[in-house]
């Protein structure tokens, strides 16, 4: 009888030592299957043995990188202020564009009176702030001495072309960090808008140098390109000392406004080529043309022409804020005139900024005088031959009997011939 139980036993080890055998084997004939390959088979496979290895060898997938070494970081203070930073990071908030026509006033004589665009911008102008469709916060990491802000449309690559490889080349100076973003809305070409948006997003995984925001990119727009990077700054951009902003068709010495920034912070700073006691156009065949019923004083504020102007970072949040209490204005650069105004702040004057050219005359020879380049920050107009044509002049051994100064207070007399 102990015998029969003996044996009993022993038949009972033998067959757990081959069931532990035979599950041992199978494990490491499946072992060169990876945990996708396992996924791939059918739930609908015909076969009940590939379902059921399937699920047996899930058991053996390790999850979470279980068998990985895990290197135990001790929880510190610091540890704890990064992580509180990280949930406190800021994101642009608006994520959808609702924006229905307001027509409260539809019905007055003064707007059925207004030219069709001037009604459209009337009835849409509360709407303010737009979704993103290219955002970089990245460009604002780190500290940045002077951002480079260029308002530019989808079909003008050229230009943005040339800015990169002329003045908006990204370049550490003096150990002072400057980078460039290009501000674009959408294409407002209806047929080929599709197309324009796919380049665009193909030049943006090139260059990494692009926000764009989903309202159509058109004159009265600007505006809205202005608040919309203004909301931008003062959401990811809390260590840039100093901001250039201008148009994509000007030539720019990084050099000279480096050179003129080269003073103890001003706090609110905005300089640039600036228009006192400007009065609205009401010609109506201009592009400016602004009907009284729309501003109806007698000067505009002083403001910096759009083409370019440099303020410091600390006024750019302060403008932020002002302007969400102002209406939008159809003309930008006016629009930054009347949110300074409203903390009485005046922009200075600099005769190196020449918005409207080296002399207003477009035909004088003087306009393409390298010489005078040297000695400017910001000459508006220049097509991106030109620019690339001017920028390889000025940076060659040219000889000029003098380099005017660009600090704070240069230029107090008129240049001879300008």
């Amino acid at each position: 009888m102990k015998m029969c139980i003996r044996k009993l036993r022993l038949l009972k080890v033998c067959c757990i030592i081959s069931f532990v055998t035979l599950i041992t084997l199978t494990v490491l004939q499946r072992s060169s299957k990876t945990s996708q390959e396992l996924q791939n088979i059918s739930p609908r496979s015909s076969s009940a043995e590939d379902r059921l290895v399937s699920t047996f060898l899930n058991l053996f997938v390790p999850k979470d990188n279980f068998w990985s070494y895990q290197k135990t970081e001790p929880i510190t203070t610091e540890t704890r202020m990064v992580t509180a930073a990280k949930r406190e990071t800021k994101e642009w908030d608006v994520v959808t564009a609702n924006c229905t026509p307001n027509s409260n006033f539809t019905q007055a004589d003064w707007f059925n009176g207004l030219e069709p665009n001037f009604k459209e911008f009337l009835q849409y102008r509360h709407c303010r702030y737009f979704p993103m469709i290219l955002n970089h916060p990245e460009k604002c990491s780190g500290d940045i001495y002077l951002l480079l802000v260029v308002k530019s449309v989808i079909t003008q690559y050229d230009r943005r072309e040339a800015i990169r490889k002329t003045w908006g080349k990204e370049i550490v100076m003096d150990g002072k960090h400057v980078k460039t973003l290009f501000l674009l809305g959408t294409s407002s070409s209806g047929n080929e808008k599709f197309h324009h948006q796919k380049l665009l997003e193909y030049e943006n995984i090139i260059y990494r140098d692009i926000l764009q925001w989903d309202f159509l990119d058109t004159f009265f727009n600007l505006t809205l390109k202005e608040v919309n990077f203004l909301k931008w700054f003062s959401t990811y951009c809390e260590n840039v000392e100093y901001i250039f902003k201008g148009d994509d068709d000007v030539f720019v010495s990084t050099e000279n406004i480096l050179e003129f920034l080269n003073v103890p912070p001003i706090t609110n700073l905005f300089v640039g080529d600036v228009l006192q006691r400007a009065r609205p156009i009401r010609r109506k065949e201009n592009k400016y043309y602004i009907p009284e019923a729309l501003y109806n004083k007698t000067y505009y504020p002083p403001y910096a022409g759009g083409g370019g102007f440099l303020m410091a970072g600390t006024l750019a949040r302060r403008l932020y804020k002002v302007s969400e209490s102002l209406d939008l204005y159809p003309i930008d650069d006016v629009f930054l005139g009347m949110c300074l105004e409203v903390f009485s702040l005046t922009p200075i004057h600099h005769r190196g900024f020449r918005t409207f050219g080296i002399v207003k005359n477009k035909s004088s020879k003087m306009n393409r005088e390298p010489c005078f380049y040297k000695s400017i920050m910001v000459v508006h107009k220049l097509l991106p031959a030109e620019l690339l044509r001017m920028w390889q002049v000025v940076h060659s051994n040219i000889s000029c009997s003098k380099k005017m100064g660009v600090s704070i207070g240069a230029f107090p007399k008129p240049l001879q011939g300008l």
